[in-house]
Parts: C-alpha cells; structure tokens; sequence
C-alpha cells in the first residue's frame, strides 16, 4: 500500500497555483500527535483496514487487527499491533460475528472501534454493544444509523430537510403484486431497491410488471442475503443520470462541513468502478447548493463523523437525494487527494470529542484524482464476474509520479470466493483532469497482477474512451459503450503496426539472447552475422510478413509497407518492458515464456423455453440468472441449493 501523500500533494497543488493549503498542513506535526486514543480495534479486513491502520500508526495509536482462520497471514494482520481470530472464513461466523469481536475487544482493552466500510459499518446493534462496554464507535451515533441506514426513513427525512427528493412510493412494499400496482402508479420505469441496502445489492430496475415480479423476489433475496432485512421500497427510476456525491464531516459540537463532491457514473450493476473528484460536469452555483442540502441532512441527524450524501443529477444539472451512506466510502481517496484532509484521523478526533478545525471557506478544491476499484474479475463476463486463485506475482505501479495505491494484497493472497473480489484502489493525482487520466492510464500498463483474471483492461477501455475523456458519461455509460459486453480494446492501423513490430523485436531479441553462453563455447544455432530477419506473425487469423534487423538496442521493422524503429532494454527477465516506437513510449507486459521460446504478451489492456430461468447462482452475494439457450428439457441437474459452484462447472444439462 502506498503512503498517505494526500497532505503533500495538497501543499504542492496549493503552492502552485497561489492558493492557502488547509490550515493542518501547516501544522502536520502537532496533529498527529494530539492525544485521542491509545489503541483501536480495526472490524474489517483487506485494503480498508491497511488503511486505518496506516493513519494509527502515524498518530501513535496502536492497533489491534480481527481474522478470519483463512485471514492469519494477511497484510492486515502483519500491519496491526495485534491480532485475533473471530472465526473461520464465512463472514457470518468471523467478520460479522459481533459476539466474537466484542470479546477480542475486551481481550485487548481496546478504547474504540473503526469499522471500515461493510461488515458492522452501518450496523446500529453494534454500535449499541459498544457503547454499553464503554467502548467508542468511530462513526456516527445510532439514531443518524438508524435514520440514514433506512432507505425509507432517510428519504423521510431528507423532505423535511427541504432536500430534493425522488418521486416514488414512501413506505415498505409487502409483496410483488403490491410492486405491481405501486410500480404502475409510480409509472414504469422504476427502481425496486432493499431498505436497508447499499453497494449495489438488492437493487433492481423494472420497466414492465413482469420485470417488477422477478425484481421484487430477487432484491427480497439479495437484501435478506446481504443485510438481514428483506424489506424493499419503489420509486421513480431516473433514466441516464449521473451519479455524483458529497462529502461530509461534523462533529459532536453541531458543526458540518460539505468536502466536494466524487462523480460515481462509471458503474455495472450499480457498483461503482471509476471515480474521481471533482466532477467535470458541476458548476460552482450548483456545487454549493448540493453541498449545501448534504450539510442540511446531515445536521438534521446531529450526524458526527465521515458520511456522504449520494444524489441522482439529470442533464439539467437538477439534483435528488439517492441515500446517505453513514461510513466512510471506498472511494474516499480522491476527496483526500484535492482538500488534504486524512479522513480517517478526521473521524478518529471526531469520535474522541474534538470540534473541527476547519471553516466551509478552508476547503479547497487543489487538482484532479481519479480512483479504479481493480477487481479479480473477468470483464469480458457481464463486466466483471467474480475470479478466485491465488496471486502469483503483484506488483503495483507505487515508482511512478501522483499513484496511490490502497491494498490490502501482497504475492501469494489468495482471492476466495469468501470475500468482495477487490484487488485494491489505484488512485492517480494531477493538476488537472487531463494530467490525472494519462497518470492512470500509465499506471494501469504499470500494473502487474499474475494467478487471477482481472478488470484492468476494462478500466484501461474506460479512461482513454473519447466520451469518457469529454466528460460525457452517465449511470448507463457502460451498456451504452458496450451493448455486446465489453470485447477488449481494438487495434486501430498505427496500434497494430506497433503491436507487429513489438513482437518481432521480442522474438528477435530471445532468438540473438539464446545463440550466447556464458564461459562456453558452442556452435551457434543461427549465424550470428544474420543482417535481416523475416518473421511471419499471426494476428487476429491473420498472417502478416514483417523484416527486422537491428543495431545494438534498436531493431528496424518493416511492417505492411512502413518501417518503425523500436528500443528497448530487452530484459526479458522483467514482468514489464518499457518500449519506444518511433517516438512513443509504450509499457509491454511480459505474462508468459515457456522453454520453446513462445512469449505471450499484453499490449494496451422440467420442459424450459429459450430464455426462461433455470437457476439462479449466487456470487460474492449478487443473484445472477442463468437462462436457457434454446427450447429443450432438463436431463439432469449437477447441482443443488446452497452448493458452491465454480467457473465453467456443468450445472444444468438440456435435451
């Protein structure tokens, strides 16, 4: 994981540009080392909990990490002070497991609690717990938990707080014909979504009443699955918005400020996968009047700690409240990145009883970041099916300028079917928009991630996508992109000529490596004085002739009539070649070489009728339908409820 850098970075920005820094960056020392607590308890694992204890550390608070049996030698574990085991690896006997962790939290005489985001993050039993051991939650109090965690409550509140709200049906659904009428009533399309949901579960857009069935049983399901409440509520569903968000942060003394805003439009299955701060689409005026009602809500709830406020925004630049999250968010960094603040020291002072100490006019707006949640996920699946295995090699792209890296990983983690199938966040810092994208589209060629399939080549696709690049993106910007799924990127002329010419030049440079040997004599196996090079490359079915020769680092190849000249260092021994073609630079990953020479290389990135349901899996707790290809009848089922399941397992065989 990278350093928290988000206060020198600041510093930096603020200096360039003539403006006055935040105010704690003038004087860092004294407030790392304000007195708050001696030690915390970390309830969740992974990228986040390596990220509050990072924080811990540089405030002197000592940390006490919590495990499942699978979970020992995790990074987390190693970073912490100390470290218990709360169970083995169902999150429902381990991370979820509040009996066990109250009882590691009294084992190590922790002071306060941070929850991280998921697990018991948003869990107001648990919160009640503490606080009967005299035990600091580091978050909000339990009425803002319970106010805001209710979808159907918070939107409630959110209209007497004069927040813009959406329209739709204001109380708890019973049951699908129910969904049915209100859906009808509402006018099609709508959102079905679980009360007491977030981050994408039991969320489900209908346009028709039957639609609206198979959404009320599938989000009932998820949202039993994933919170333990199944109740769900119905309103007007926003065709092609954005999805842009606001910081918040107060205190326990009646003061909230409003830290920008994070655009959030790059989804799948509304899962957020790019982010950044601030978003090219607000102006100033509205900016301010969003913040404005966050900060409304917020106070409306006495709510005193990190929070964000998510909003629907149409093309008119109106605004409706979507909910509030009462936790710290994933993509928290690129908010730290423009204002300087550490959220997590924030919410820890918070928790311990200190005012803020800053005014609204203190928070800045200093450069651009972007934030892509790398996934095991194979894209080319519904945009990204979980993957498991285990990480033969990993290494992050930590050695180029303005890249952050929030993982909790190392080589040889196991991604398991147990948890969210986050590799980690890789965040890129710029003076601007423009300087942040190239910064991560470096960063994403930099990335080297071996043992799992993974959704860089996607994220990759998204950032150098023109529509992207102008600004012009929505909730819907991926099934807009990609109607057909996503295929990879493709070549245009001069990017397969580079791509020909690459190649040759690998081949060519293991062909002149293999004819030498150390301390020895041997005939070599091609004559060494060989000017010219005629190579025959398949590509995409097609056979192209291409002629290289070199001199000494730089080969010349003749490619479909153009000459290109490429320069490397030729190390094939490196997971990651840098590589200059005539003037550009490329970053070439080496992915496999086997003992015959063969390199592999990534450049750029009962009776059923057809379609009807066969069975539903269950992965990383999302409901995916499996449908029938053709009209047939069920030979043999391979599987049962409640069986876990694997890519390419036979489950259903049709005659």
């Amino acid at each position: 994981m990278a350093g928290l850098w988000v206060g020198a970075v600041a510093l930096v920005a603020a200096g360039r540009r003539g403006r006055r820094p935040p105010q704690q960056l003038m004087r860092s020392a004294a407030l790392w080392t304000l007195k708050t607590f001696d030690k915390i308890l970390v309830a969740n694992r992974g990228e986040i909990a390596c990220r509050v204890i990072k924080t811990c550390k540089k405030m002197g608070i000592k940390t006490v990490a919590i495990h499942s049996d699978v979970d020992a030698s995790s990074v987390h574990v190693k970073m912490a002070d100390e470290a218990v085991c709360v169970g083995p690896a169902p999150t429902s006997k381990s991370y979820l497991n509040m009996d066990a962790i109250m009882e590691a939290i009294k084992k190590t005489r922790a002071q306060a609690v941070h929850p991280g985001y998921g697990f018991l993050s948003e869990n107001k039993e648990f919160a009640r717990c503490l606080a009967a051991e005299d035990v600091i939650f580091i978050g909000p109090d339990r009425h803002a938990i319970q106010a805001m965690g209710d979808k159907i409550e918070s939107k409630l509140l959110a209209k007497k707080a004069k927040v813009n709200t959406i329209p739709g049906f204001d109380g708890v659904v019973k049951d699908a014909d129910e969904a049915v009428r209100i859906a009808r009533e509402i006018g099609y399309p709508v959102m079905i979504k679980a009360s007491a949901g977030g981050g994408g579960k039991g969320m489900r857009i209908a346009w028709d009443d039957e639609e609206t069935r198979d959404g009320f049983r599938f989000s009932s399901q998820e949202a039993a699955s994933s919170f333990g409440d199944d109740r769900l509520l119905i309103e007007k569903f926003i065709d092609n918005p954005r999805h842009i968000e606001i910081q918040v942060l107060g205190d326990k003394h009646g003061n909230a400020l409003w830290l920008n805003e994070r655009e959030c439009s790059i989804q799948r299955r509304n899962q957020k996968v790019v982010e950044e701060a601030p978003s090219i689409f607000l102006d100033a005026e509205t900016r301010r009047a969003m913040g404005e009602q966050a900060v409304a809500l917020a106070k409306a709830v006495k709510y005193s700690s990190a929070g964000t406020v998510e909003f629907l925004v149409d093309s008119k630049k109106n605004f409706y409240f979507l909910e509030m999250n009462t936790r710290l968010q994933v993509e928290h960094p690129v908010t730290e990145c423009i204002t300087g603040l550490d959220l997590v020291q924030e919410m820890i002072r918070v928790a311990k009883g200190y005012p803020l100490r800053h005014k609204q006019a203190d928070i800045p707006i200093n450069g651009w970041a972007v934030e892509c949640r790398v996934y095991a996920e194979d894209p080319y699946k519904f945009f990204g099916l979980p993957s498991i295995g285990r990480l033969s090699q990993y290494q992050e792209p930590l050695h180029l300028p303005g890249v952050r890296v929030d993982s909790g990983i190392q080589p040889g983690s196991d991604i398991s079917i147990y948890y969210d199938p986050m590799i980690s966040k890789l965040i890129t810092y710029g003076s601007d928009r423009t300087e942040a994208l190239k910064r991560m589209e470096d960063a994403l060629d930099n990335y080297v991630i071996r043992g799992v399939t993974h959704n860089i080549s996607l994220l990759r696709e998204v950032i150098i996508n023109s529509r992207f690049v102008k600004g012009d993106i929505s909730t819907k910007f991926l099934s807009d992109e990609y109607p057909d799924g996503f295929k990879g990127h493709t070549l245009t002329k001069s990017e397969r000529n580079q791509l020909l010419a690459i190649a040759s030049s690998l081949f060519v440079a293991s062909q002149l490596r293999a004819q030498h040997f150390q301390e020895q004599s041997r005939v070599p196996i091609i004559k060494p004085d060989m000017a010219n090079w005629e190579l025959s490359i398949k590509l995409h079915d097609e056979v192209h002739t291409v002629v290289a020769s070199n001199s000494g680092s730089t080969f010349s190849v003749e490619v479909d009539g153009s000459k290109l000249d490429v320069t490397s260092t030729w190390n094939l021994a490196l997971p990651l070649l840098s590589v200059n073609v005539d003037g550009t630079q490329r970053t070439i990953q080496c992915l496999s070489r086997d003992a015959g020479g063969n390199m592999s290389i990534q450049f750029l990135g009962t009776v059923v009728a057809e379609g009807q349901e066969i069975c539903v899996i269950e992965a990383m707790k999302m409901q995916n339908s499996m449908t029938a290809g053709k009209t047939g009848k069920v030979k043999s089922m391979h599987c049962k409820a409640g069986d876990t399941v694997g890519e390419g397992d036979l489950l259903v065989e049709l005659e």
